[in-house]
């Protein structure tokens, strides 16, 4: 009886003119939902209170495109941030300071420099692919991994779809600027320095390719799934009304669950 009352269009009507009520009905609204059958709570999405599907998948993909952004920025200035640095495989803080012991600095320096900016140049030609991935992601995908507690769960599916792809597109960009940098001949001489230092368990690999191409992707997907948690978890990241909507539907239907004891 009470949900039938505030449904009344004379009351909504009432509401509106006095707008000081409007957010204190959507509380009481919210409560009622989440205390009554599921069938009021589609009555409540179609008054626009919860988020219909669509509003769920583009909210999503609002958070998605925000992350993607935050890290083309990081890569806008990659010798500057230490997060986006080339590091080396293996075990590559002792592996750089091994080298820098034997007086390495000056080649360390211009090689990771230079594969930093492999990373940052791949990273840039794929933008578009990045892009069109999250346009692609249907609305079904987006709704079964927005109400989760993975706080990375976007991230790891627009990762495991992408993945793939990037290291197509990735190889061929990393190699060419590689080789125009002349960097490949500098990592030559670095691992056939560090591979003759007696007692060292794992060698270099001449060629770093797919490395290279697979440290731009990581530390990509890394960043996006900062944004993605801090979205999640953080009301002052969520930049659009749609991200708003949906991610605040989510955080209060996992509450909801929590408190049922339903597990995802």
């Amino acid at each position: 009886m009470q949900l039938a009352l505030l449904l009344n269009p004379a009351v909504f009507q009432y509401i509106y003119k006095n707008k000081k009520y409007i957010m204190k009905l959507k509380v009481t609204l919210i409560a009622i939902c989440f205390s009554i059958t599921f069938t009021s709570c589609d009555v409540l999405k179609q008054l626009g209170i919860f988020p219909s599907e669509l509003e769920m998948a583009m909210g999503l993909k609002d958070g998605l495109t925000q992350g993607l952004f935050r890290g083309l920025d990081a890569f806008a200035d990659p010798n500057g941030n230490p997060i986006v640095r080339f590091a080396f495989p293996g075990d590559a803080a002792k592996i750089e300071q091994t080298l820098r012991d034997i007086g390495m600095d000056k080649m360390l320096n211009q090689v990771t420099g230079k594969f930093t900016n492999a990373i940052s140049s791949a990273i840039t030609t794929a933008k578009p692919m990045f892009i069109n991935s999250i346009k692609q992601m249907t609305i079904r995908d987006a709704v079964g991994i927005l109400v989760t507690d993975n706080n990375r769960a976007a991230t790891d599916y627009f990762k495991q779809t992408m993945q793939p792809q990037l290291m197509t597109a990735f190889r061929p960009i990393v190699d060419s600027t590689i080789k125009v940098q002349g960097a490949n001949q500098e990592w030559a001489q670095v691992v056939n320095v560090y591979n003759k230092i007696p007692f060292t368990k794992n060698k270099l690999e001449s060629s770093l390719t797919d490395f290279v191409s697979a440290r731009a992707i990581d530390v990509m997907f890394n960043i996006i799934a900062k944004e993605e948690a801090d979205i999640r978890t953080k009301y002052d990241f969520r930049k659009t009304d749609m991200m708003k909507k949906a991610f605040g539907y989510a955080e209060q239907e996992l509450k909801r669950r929590s408190q049922s004891g339903i597990t995802n």
